[in-house]
């Protein structure tokens, strides 16, 4: 685990650092830095929220007809071939401890066949020490597929598709993830809420990249409007994030605190459980849009990932569970690993599902919250 940088724990008063300098090269660093300590250290996960997968249920099959030995966890997205649906997600970069976490994940990738998204590579653009906290990944997983990550706010501030060219070359990417983060900006203490005009932005790129875009949340799910136009925009994925795990307005919260930021310490204490439950934005998208889904935002087991999928989703991505792991040590990431590939074989064959589209096409119902909410929102939009 990350020791903690005591000299940066202390209050520091805030003021205007130049976007070219010294100063603000280290201030990304520090927060990238803070961005791996705090969920590490404090407990940042939601309080009063939940994913809304435990109002999921599957039912047991008691005759499988299959051999364990012969389930198939393969399957493809964006026409490349996953050897389970699963996403290392966007997490760091940019410091010495993010190079190391990059390496461990890179590695565990390359072996299992996972996709790998790299965390905000602006950091890399600013320094060029920092590129090989990003490029690392690539190093050590040749063929992995690499998603290179930008922010939506970065778009709206006027980054150049040049600089977006120089993200994805940095690791040799196969996709660009743009991450949609309002909450965290609001809440950061170096935040920029900006966010007009990041829609064209999103669709201006379509055309002038050749890889895939993804647009992803970072914690506070997608709703079906969203989702549409982001469809219309010609993106070719979407990551939904729901909330339910770990809470970005709870990490800035936290570091707002320690910036002496009164006011944006309590807007983060009180959208610290803002956002839409996973399963319910998995749903939403889902039965919006035609293209493939990633589900992400609290999943913490195979049997999330299983009921992920059985919702709707194309693939699953886990970003905090692999973080903790890969700051331990590679044999704990490698032993998580295994642990997570072992749930979701299991799940699939209690359900009687030797493959990935056999169990997408797995009956299941809802119940609690997640259907009542489901059903107000099927029976309002029905009225509109």
């Amino acid at each position: 685990m990350p020791l903690a940088d005591k000299e940066n724990n202390h209050p520091v008063q805030k003021k205007k650092i130049n976007n070219d300098s010294e100063d603000f090269v280290e201030q990304i660093k520090r927060r990238k830095r803070e961005g791996i300590e705090i969920p590490l250290t404090e407990n940042v996960q939601g309080k009063k929220n939940s994913t809304y997968l435990e109002y999921v249920k599957l039912f047991h099959n008691a005759l499988p007809e299959l051999d364990y030995d012969e389930i198939d966890l393969s399957t493809r997205f964006l026409d490349k071939s996953f050897s389970a649906p699963l996403i290392i997600d966007s997490m760091t970069g940019g410091t010495d401890e993010a190079f190391l976490i990059n390496k461990r994940l890179g590695k565990i990738a390359e072996k299992y066949g996972f996709g790998m998204g790299l965390g905000s590579q602006r950091a890399g653009l600013k320094s060029e020490k920092l590129i090989e906290s990003y490029s690392i990944a690539r190093k050590v997983a040749p063929n992995a597929f690499l998603i290179a990550n930008i922010g939506g706010a970065q778009l709206s501030d006027g980054l150049s598709t040049a600089d977006i060219i120089k993200i994805i070359k940095m690791i040799d990417a196969d996709a660009l993830a743009i991450h949609l983060n309002p909450l965290q900006e609001l809440i950061q203490p170096e935040g920029e809420p900006r966010f007009k005009g990041i829609l064209q932005r999103i669709s201006n790129l379509v055309h002038d990249i050749d890889i895939p875009i993804i647009v992803k949340e970072v914690g506070s799910g997608i709703s079906a409007d969203v989702a549409l136009r982001l469809e219309k925009s010609g993106v070719r994925s979407i990551n939904v994030a729901g909330s339910g795990g770990t809470s970005w307005a709870g990490i800035e919260k936290i570091r707002a605190d320690q910036h002496n930021e009164y006011i944006k310490s309590q807007l983060g204490e009180l959208f610290w459980d803002w956002g839409i439950p996973t399963a319910l934005s998995i749903l939403l998208v889902s039965r919006s849009v035609k293209i493939p889904i990633i589900a992400s935002g609290g999943l913490r087991n195979g049997l999330e990932i299983a009921k992920c999928m059985i919702l709707g989703s194309n693939l699953c991505a886990m970003a905090f569970p692999f973080l903790k792991r890969a700051a331990q040590s590679e044999e704990e990431l490698e032993k998580f690993t295994r642990l997570i590939l072992s749930e979701i074989r299991s799940t699939m064959f209690l359900l009687g599902t030797k493959d990935i589209e056999s169990l997408k096409n797995t009956r299941y119902i809802l119940i609690d919250k997640l259907a009542s909410v489901l059903g107000n929102y099927e029976c309002r939009r029905n009225k509109n």
